[in-house]
């Protein structure tokens, strides 16, 4: 028998493993950082870049559409749209 597995708690989990991902991601350009752990620093430069991704609008993302996006760029789209995941299933939940 299966053990039940809660989708919400399943993908806040894979945000948070992105989000630690992104601060990774972010260490390797900082030279003196350990790159298998991120600092508290490289967490909230991940957090910013996050919101700021968020902020930049459907315009910005236009704009891309005609070239690659950087590693970083794909995790943080990536990012989003498990952001947007677990709003709809909250909003499922609710309904």
């Amino acid at each position: 028998m299966a053990s039940y597995t809660d989708e919400l708690e399943a993908v806040m989990a894979a945000e948070q493993r992105l989000r630690g991902a992104i601060a990774i991601a972010i260490a390797r350009d900082d030279a003196g950082a350990d790159r298998a752990s991120p600092s508290s620093r490289h967490l909230a430069a991940a957090d910013a870049a996050i919101d700021a991704w968020a902020e930049e609008g459907e315009e910005a993302l236009d704009q891309r559409a005609f070239r690659p996006l950087t590693p970083l760029q794909e995790m943080l789209a990536e990012h989003r749209a498990l952001l947007e995941r677990i709003a709809d299933i909250q909003d499922r939940r609710l309904s």
